[in-house]
C-alpha cells in the first residue's frame, strides 16, 4: 500500500485549501457595515460587454449583469431576491452561519478531487517500440518490425506486472502503447495472463486496452483480445486522403485505410458489437478545413463519438513543427466549427459526442471527479496514470516517455528492474512534480473563473516552455482549454432546450 506519509500530504494539502476558504470568507470585503450577507471565495470574469461570469471553489456557476455584480460585492442586493436566493444556491455568499457553508464546500470538494482516493488506476505497458506505421508526427523513436533492439523480456514484463499491482487503487486498468503492441503481440499475452494470475489473488477490478493501428490484427488475435475482454483502441485520422497522408505505412504499396476498414470490420463481427473499438484522431494541418469531412468518416464507419485533439509537442511533432503544426487559434476555430456541426447532427437525429467537450461539461455541469488525466489538479502524471517503458522505465505520463526519446530524461521515476514501488511512486521526484502542478496555487491559474474546470501539465509546460509552471499568456495549452471551456459557457448561456438535451445525454 501507498505509504502513510503520501496519503498525510495530500489531506494537508486540502486542510490547507480548506482553510485558506474559510480564512478568505471571514475577511472584510469592504467598508459596507450594514451587509445583509457575507460573500464567500469565488472567482469571476467579464464574459462579455453586459455580464460577469461567477464560479466558486467548486465549479459551480452563475452570471450576473454588469450591474447586478457591482451592487453584488458591494453589499447592496436585496436578500430576499430571486437573484440573490440563486447566488446563494451556489455557496457564493450567504446569510447563514459561514462554519456550515464551508463545511458544504468542503465535501464538494472532496467529491470532485475523489479521484486522488484511489492513486494510480492507468498503467500503460510498451511491450515495444516496433511498429509498421510512419506518421508524420510520430510522438516517439518508433523502431521497425525487424529490429527486436526494443522488445520487453519476460522479466522486465514480470516485474512490471508485479509494480502495477502495487498500486492501492482497486480498479487497474492496463493499456498496451508503442510502437505498435500487436506487433509482439505475444508479449501482449503473457502480460495480460500474468496480469491475470496476480489478479486471483488481489482481486481488484481489472481492465485491458490495447492501442494498435489495426493493421496487423488477425482474426485468432482478435479472438484472444475478446476472451480476455481486452478492447481495442485505434488511430482515425479522416477519410483515406487525409489518414493516409497523416499515417502512412512504412510499406507505401499497402493502402492503411482500405486495411484499416476491413479489419474493423472483422473486429466488430467478432466482437459482435461497435463498442469493442473507439478511435482517436490527430489534428495536423492537412486536416484544419476538414472537420466536417472527419467526423463524416467516423459516422460513415459506425463511431459514436470522436475526440478532437490538437497536436502534441514532442517528438516529429515538434522536430517538424514547421510542415505539420498551425498556429492553436486555427485548431480553436476548427474545434468550434466541428462543435457545431456536431450539434446539428444531434439535432437532426444523429446521436454523436464530442469527447473534449463532454469532458469539460462533466465538470460544468456535475459534481463528480473525471478520470482525464491532463485536466487534473493536483496534475494527474504518476498519481492517475503512469506508463512504463519496453526496458521497464518507469515515466509519469506517455508525453513523459516521448521527451526521454529526445535525451530528456525529468520525468523519469526510476526502473521496475531497480527500484521498489515506494522508491518511485514516493519518493521526491514525484512529490517535487505533484507540488508544483495544482492549480488553486498556480500563478493566473489561481485567479481564474475556469479554474475549477482546467488541469495543470508540468511534462507539457516542461516541453513546451521550458519549466513545470509555465507561462499562461503564452501557453497554448492554457489557451485552447480557455477558449473551449468559455464557448461551451457561450452555448450553455443560450438556454437552448435543444442544446441543453444533447448535452446531458453526452453526460448520461
Amino acid at each position: 500500500m501507498i505509504d502513510q506519509q503520501l496519503r498525510h500530504d495530500v489531506n494537508a494539502q486540502f486542510g490547507h485549501i480548506r482553510d485558506m476558504i474559510v480564512e478568505e470568507a471571514f475577511k472584510p470585503v469592504n467598508s459596507n457595515k450594514n451587509m445583509d450577507y457575507q460573500l464567500l471565495p469565488f472567482r469571476f470574469e467579464r464574459f462579455n460587454d453586459t455580464e460577469y461570469l461567477l464560479t466558486n471553489e467548486v465549479g459551480e456557476y452563475i452570471f450576473l449583469q454588469n450591474e447586478d455584480f457591482h451592487r453584488f460585492v458591494n453589499g447592496e442586493m436585496d436578500i430576499h431576491s430571486d437573484l440573490f436566493y440563486d447566488i446563494e444556491s451556489k455557496q457564493i455568499a450567504t446569510t447563514d452561519k459561514v462554519e456550515d457553508v464551508v463545511s458544504m464546500l468542503a465535501t464538494k470538494f472532496r467529491t470532485k478531487k475523489s479521484i486522488l482516493r484511489d492513486f494510480t488506476s492507468l498503467h500503460m505497458v510498451v511491450p515495444t517500440l516496433r511498429c509498421n506505421s510512419s506518421c508524420i508526427y510520430c510522438q516517439v523513436a518508433r523502431k521497425n518490425r525487424d529490429d527486436h533492439s526494443a522488445d520487453m523480456t519476460k522479466q522486465t514484463a514480470k516485474n512490471i506486472v508485479k509494480t502495477i499491482f502495487q498500486s492501492p487503487s482497486p480498479c487497474i486498468k492496463i493499456e498496451f502503447q508503442g510502437g505498435d503492441p500487436s506487433t509482439d503481440f505475444e508479449m501482449v499475452k503473457y502480460i495480460i495472463e500474468e496480469a491475470e494470475w496476480q489478479n486471483l489473488f488481489k482481486k481488484k477490478e481489472l481492465d485491458f486496452v490495447i492501442c494498435t493501428n489495426l493493421t496487423l490484427l488477425n482474426e485468432k488475435m482478435v479472438q484472444y483480445l475478446k476472451k480476455h475482454n481486452c478492447m481495442i483502441s485505434t488511430s482515425l485520422d479522416g477519410p483515406k486522403d487525409l489518414h493516409d497522408t497523416n499515417r502512412p505505412l512504412q510499406d507505401k504499396e499497402l493502402d492503411h485505410h482500405a486495411i484499416f476498414e476491413k479489419h474493423l470490420s472483422m473486429i466488430r463481427k467478432i466482437w459482435g458489437n461497435n463498442d469493442c473499438a473507439s478511435a482517436l484522431m490527430t489534428t495536423s494541418k492537412y486536416s484544419l478545413g476538414r472537420f466536417k469531412d472527419i467526423i463524416d468518416e467516423y459516422i460513415r464507419l459506425g463511431f459514436n463519438s470522436i475526440f478532437l485533439r490538437s497536436l502534441n509537442p514532442y517528438g516529429f511533432a515538434k522536430q517538424y513543427k514547421e510542415k505539420i503544426a498551425y498556429p492553436i487559434e486555427d485548431f480553436i476555430e476548427n474545434y468550434k466549427e466541428g462543435l457545431d456541426y456536431i450539434i446539428e447532427l444531434n439535432k437532426k437525429g444523429t446521436f454523436f459526442v464530442e469527447g473534449f467537450a463532454a469532458l469539460l461539461l462533466r465538470r460544468m455541469l456535475t459534481p463528480f471527479a473525471t478520470g482525464f488525466v491532463d485536466l487534473q489538479s493536483p496534475a494527474g502524471v504518476g498519481i492517475a496514470g503512469v506508463i512504463y517503458d519496453y526496458d521497464g522505465s518507469v515515466y509519469v505520463s506517455d508525453e513523459a516517455r516521448m521527451m526521454a526519446r529526445f535525451k530528456n530524461y525529468y520525468f523519469r521515476l526510476g526502473n521496475v528492474n531497480e527500484n521498489s514501488y515506494q522508491e518511485m511512486f514516493n519518493g521526491e521526484l514525484l512529490h517535487h512534480i505533484i507540488s508544483s502542478a495544482c492549480t488553486e496555487c498556480l500563478p493566473v491559474c489561481s485567479e481564474c473563473v475556469f479554474q475549477p474546470y482546467c488541469g495543470a501539465d508540468p511534462v507539457r509546460n516542461m516541453s513546451e516552455q521550458g519549466d513545470m509552471i509555465g507561462f499562461r499568456p503564452t501557453n497554448e495549452m492554457c489557451k485552447k482549454t480557455k477558449s473551449i471551456i468559455h464557448y461551451l459557457f457561450e452555448l450553455l448561456h443560450k438556454h437552448d432546450p435543444e442544446i441543453n438535451r444533447i448535452f446531458w445525454s453526452w453526460l448520461n
